[in-house]
Formats: structure tokens, C-alpha cells, sequence
């Protein structure tokens, strides 16, 4: 019998395989608001996953001489004092597949929708150094938001940064879903980032993109107003690296970051936390990097590289109208462009509020069909005339026949431009609304009466002028045969309006 245990002993011996485990540890020295500072972690990188002993993940943000500065992901109430720290050796990553489309994600890709676990196999880091200038395109495909003014004066193509900037609640977030809802048909991906926003609002927003059937393109990424401030810095870096998985398999994607003050004040509550020196308005001196990283990200791939793109527009809520406040300078320096969205015109009845004279976008004319650069072209300047004109002939003053004509075209104009919420306009009716606007078609057209005129002229050319779309549609001009077509069809819908 003794000899049985022996042989069994001898056995267990030999087949015994010691296996060495290293890992890199530290302790929590003081945890405090979503923040851990952690000793012994002496060559850990920047942006490293760190895990702590009740599962909680975090964050090295802060790499000083004998003390990494951690942001915990999670509840920070759980770790204590002489918790033991592991270093992964992993940058922090979010899980990415197909199978993300018409989810909702939190900060660091888990989905918060009640929907079950989404299937991925794969890991994108969030933080990655965006594509070189020899990879990229120039800007040359519209990205059509189906919104009249936007399309027609400030267009924004594949691949472009384009900033929407305003006073809360402008419609700055409308527009935005406006722009997403159109996407439907277009191949295009869309991700909404929502920095900072109240739980209501965001499944309102889920709501109506279910309801126009936009969820069925659409990711949305949420870093909640009750959250931490360590997800709301994290989420718009999710966001572009689920958008860059889907341009690295050559599709274009549609991201927008609401909002980006809401980021900075996360960045900047974290910071401080950390102890990291304040620059101006309290901001610590790499704000710029924060959102400069970020938006270079986006951008038109050519060809040789993979195509696809990522066309970002971030938006920026601004106090009382300062645009040249520190977080809208640095955004507006970045970006191509900005859609100014201003109080008195939106309290004016003016919606969606664009101040066409503020508003610019860098790509210009490049980024739409010459069938809307045909009619488009002059737009931007006669309304610009139109509110100079506008102020002046407040005073009462004489004005000869053409001023009165300009004016009367210019108040026209920013009628055709009005356009309610939710009710995205196809590039094809909006180019023949706005050739009948340029050509002098609505001229004697009584101003209350303009959108009436605008919605009966969509349907009556649509069944009359059917040659005119087709070209707009297929080949993105008209001939003459297509316009002779649209004129007629305008002149007979006037003819029936008028009676």
C-alpha cells in the first residue's frame, strides 16, 4: 500500500508543470470622486487598462514619478485604500462588430439598451493616430442633411469636420438628427455621441430615430448627465472608433458629437482632480489636444488606402452668442467649417435658425451636385444684401425699384428656408423649389402664402417635370429639355395657384 501512494506521488511530481504568472501590481494610495491614485506601477503607459479587485476597470491618465493619477470606470465607492492595482499591458479598447448597428452603447461599448449582448470578436483601441495626409481625399461627395439652408448655402461633404455652434436650445441637436434621418437609403452609418445628456432626452432622441427608421443605421453612444465624468472624456473616443472599424471596411460613416462643452467641463473636472496645473478659464493646456486628436480623425480615405470616410459634426453650445469664448475658438480653429445657429432668429420664427452670415463652410461649392450649385451660387450673397438692405430700409427712407425688389426676393428666400423639425427635404425638390425662387417664379408670390406655394409646386413638378428629376437624380444636372420641362410645370402650377 505504501508503495501505491509513492508511485502515485512519484507521478504527480514529474507531471507537475510550474507556471509563472507575471504581472504588474500597484496599491491605491487615496481614491476620491472617480479617481484613484495608485503607487508601484512604475512603466505603465498612458491611456493603459488597469483592473482593481472587485472587477472594476480604470484608466492611467496621469504618469508623474512615484504616483499614476487612474480614472476609475465605474463605481469608485467599492475601492479602497491598499486595494492591489494590475496592469493589463492593454491600451483601453472597445468592442466593435456589424452586430453594433441599432444598439445603444455605453462609454466604453457595453450595451444599455436591454437588448442582450452584442456578438464581437473584435477590439479597436480608443485612442489611434489619425490617417496621414497621403491616405486622405479631398472633399468632393456631398453629404446631403436634407435641411434647405444648409444644403444650399453651407454644404458639407464626405470626409469634412463641420461645426454646429449656438445658444441652448437653438436646434443645434435637431439639425443633427435631421442630418441622420436623411441618411436613410444613402449607405451611410450613422453614430450619435451623447456627452452629458439627461436619460429622457436621450431615449426621446431613440424614439423618433425608431420612429423614421433611422435606429437601422444608427449607433448610439451614451455617457449619461448622472455618469461619472471619466465616461463622458472616454465617449466621443468610443464613438470615432466604432465609426473607424466601419470606414476600415470602406463604408462612410456620419458622426456627431453632442456636445463638445459638455466634454471639455468632464476633461476639465477630471484634471483638476488630478492635480494637473490650470491654464485659461480653469482648462488645463491640453483642452486643444483633447479635441484636436479627436476631429482629426475624420476624414475621406482615397482609394489605394481602403476608401470609406468619417464626417464629423460636433457641436458647441455657446453663452449669450460668444463664439469667441476658449472651447468655441479652439473647435472652430479645427474644424471646416461652422453652421451658426443664432437666439433672435430663432425666437423670430426663423427655423432653422442659421445666421447665413456667420456661417461658413471651408469646401465650399465642392461639396454639392452642379445641379445645386447652379441654383445655390448667388443664394448665400442676396441674403447676406437682403439683411443689410433689411436694417436700412427700417428707417423709412426712399428705396428705388430694384432695392424693393431685392428685398421683396430676400424676404422670400428666408421663407423657402424656413423648415420644421424632423422633415428632412430631398436634394431634388430642394433644387426646384430653389430654381423657382432664384428664376423670380415666386416673385408676386404673397409671403404668407410661400409655403403653401413651396409644397403644392413639390408634388405638381414631381407628376409634371418628371424628366427634370431624372437628370437631377441620375446624372446631378439638368439639360434643357429638363428645364424647359420644370418652367413649364412651374408656370402651369402658378397659373392653377394663382385662380
Amino acid at each position: 500500500m505504501p508503495n501505491h501512494i509513492v508511485e502515485n506521488l512519484r507521478k504527480e511530481i514529474e507531471n507537475f508543470k510550474a507556471v509563472l504568472k507575471v504581472e504588474k501590481t500597484g496599491n491605491v494610495l487615496e481614491v476620491f470622486d472617480g479617481i484613484a491614485k495608485v503607487s508601484g506601477l512604475s512603466d505603465i503607459k498612458s491611456s493603459e487598462m488597469v483592473t482593481f479587485p472587485n472587477s472594476e476597470t480604470g484608466v492611467a491618465l496621469n504618469l508623474e514619478e512615484d504616483v499614476v493619477g487612474v480614472i476609475i470606470l465605474g463605481d469608485f465607492s467599492k475601492i479602497k485604500e491598499g486595494d492591489v492595482v494590475k496592469a493589463t499591458g492593454r491600451i483601453l479598447e472597445v468592442p466593435v462588430s456589424d452586430s453594433i448597428i441599432g444598439r445603444v452603447v455605453n462609454a466604453i461599448g457595453e450595451p444599455i439598451d436591454g437588448k442582450g449582448a452584442i456578438k464581437s470578436n473584435k477590439t479597436y483601441p480608443i485612442e489611434k493616430v489619425a490617417p496621414g495626409v497621403i491616405t486622405r481625399e479631398s472633399v468632393s461627395v456631398p453629404v446631403a442633411t436634407g435641411i434647405k439652408a444648409i444644403d444650399a448655402i453651407i454644404p458639407i461633404g464626405r470626409g469634412q469636420r463641420e461645426l454646429i455652434i449656438g445658444d441652448r436650445q437653438t436646434g443645434k441637436t435637431a439639425i443633427a438628427i435631421d442630418a441622420i434621418l436623411n441618411q436613410k437609403g444613402q449607405n451611410m452609418i450613422c453614430v450619435y455621441v451623447s456627452i452629458g445628456q439627461k436619460d429622457s432626452k436621450l431615449r426621446k432622441l431613440q424614439a423618433r430615430l425608431e420612429e423614421g427608421g433611422a435606429m437601422d443605421y444608427t449607433v448610439i453612444v451614451s455617457a449619461g448627465a448622472s455618469e461619472s465624468s471619466a465616461l463622458s472624456y472616454i465617449a466621443p473616443y468610443t464613438g470615432v472608433s466604432i465609426a473607424e472599424y466601419f470606414m476600415d471596411q470602406g463604408k462612410d460613416v456620419l458622426i456627431i458629437y453632442d456636445d463638445l462643452s459638455k466634454h471639455a467641463v468632464a476633461y476639465r473636472e477630471i484634471s483638476l482632480l488630478l492635480r494637473r496645473p490650470p491654464g485659461r478659464e480653469a482648462y488645463p493646456g491640453d483642452v486643444f489636444y483633447l479635441h484636436s486628436r479627436l476631429l482629426e480623425r475624420a476624414c475621406r480615405r482615397n482609394a489605394k488606402y481602403g476608401g470609406g470616410s468619417i464626417t464629423a459634426l460636433p457641436i458647441i453650445e455657446t453663452q449669450a452668442g460668444d463664439i469667441s469664448a476658449y472651447i468655441p475658438t479652439n473647435v472652430i480653429s479645427i474644424t471646416d467649417g461652422q453652421i451658426f445657429l443664432e437666439t433672435d432668429l430663432f425666437y423670430k420664427g426663423i427655423r432653422p435658425a442659421v445666421n447665413v452670415g456667420s456661417s461658413v463652410s471651408r469646401v465650399g461649392s465642392s461639396a454639392q451636385i452642379k445641379a445645386m450649385k447652379k441654383v445655390a451660387g448667388t443664394l448665400k450673397l442676396d441674403l447676406a444684401q437682403f439683411r443689410e438692405l433689411e436694417a436700412f430700409a427700417q428707417f423709412g427712407s426712399d428705396l428705388d425699384d430694384s432695392t424693393k425688389r431685392q428685398i421683396e426676393r430676400g424676404k422670400r428666400a428666408v421663407e423657402v428656408l424656413k423648415q420644421p423639425q424632423y422633415s428632412p427635404v430631398k436634394t431634388e425638390h430642394q433644387v426646384a423649389v430653389l430654381y423657382a425662387l432664384v428664376k423670380g417664379f415666386m416673385d408676386d408670390v404673397p409671403v404668407d402664402k410661400i409655403k403653401e406655394f413651396e409644397r403644392g409646386l413639390i408634388e405638381y413638378s414631381e407628376r409634371n417635370a418628371k424628366t427634370f428629376y431624372k437628370e437631377v437624380t441620375e446624372s446631378k444636372i439638368w439639360t434643357d429639355k429638363g428645364e424647359e420641362q420644370l418652367k413649364k410645370a412651374i408656370g402651369d402650377f402658378k397659373e392653377s395657384f394663382n385662380k
